[in-house]
């Protein structure tokens, strides 16, 4: 078994079932709330939709709100004035194009404003099965450290983990490498002695000998 490969299975078999941790009651509404995850916490958005979507959970409730009142219900969020113009806008083209419907495909997702290749590749695993890889600054973290990425442009990190990880684990790799990074390989103080993966982690090793050498 490669050193990717064991990896991947030591995760996939501590983390049952990974799941995106934004709340959401529909398509659309997971949507806006990865919209808004940008630059921001999954935590801090949650607060945020959880008060949003009781009151306005369908694109004729968001267009109806308007840019202004949309901003006011978002306005803890960071970007919230960008992220509320790029909602309606993104809002008015789903009614108009995809009949109030979010589009499975990653090119009529992109035509939507405020969403990128990373909110895509969210949107197409997490509501539509497929097997693609986001890369967030968490998933761009953990392969520094675990060795599968060198390169720091997301687009090339992406390609390097298509390339290099197993068919059978692409599906849950985003979420997997997410949970990991905000639970226990953290940017700050990684929990490297609680850490499954200690013993074959590039970075864990590094900071075992730098220890032993103070």
């Amino acid at each position: 078994m490669s050193h990717i490969d064991e990896i991947c299975r030591r995760l996939s078999s501590a983390l049952k079932n990974p799941a995106t941790e934004l709340v959401y009651i529909s398509d659309y509404t997971f949507l806006l709330a990865v919209v808004l995850s940008a630059q921001t916490t999954d935590v801090q958005v949650n607060k945020v939709t959880e008060r949003l979507f009781k009151k306005y959970r369908t694109v004729d409730d968001i267009i109806s709100l308007g840019v202004e009142k949309l901003q006011m219900e978002i306005r803890s969020i960071g970007l919230y004035k960008t992220k509320a113009r790029n909602i309606i806008a993104l809002s008015k083209i789903l009614r108009e194009k995809f009949d109030s419907r979010v589009p499975s495909s990653r090119k009529d997702l992109e035509l939507l404003p405020g969403v990128g290749r990373k909110t895509a590749n969210v949107v197409l695993n997490n509501l539509f099965g497929m097997p693609t890889i986001a890369v967030d600054t968490h998933v761009l973290r953990l392969c520094q450290r675990l060795g599968f990425s060198k390169n720091k442009d997301p687009l090339k990190v992406e390609q390097d983990l298509e390339r290099i990880i197993p068919q059978k684990y692409k599906m849950d790799l985003s979420n997997l490498l997410v949970l990991h990074g905000r639970y226990t390989c953290k940017a700050q103080k990684p929990l490297c002695s609680a850490c499954i993966l200690s013993d074959i982690c590039e970075y864990g090793a590094s900071i075992s000998v730098s220890k032993m050498s103070q």
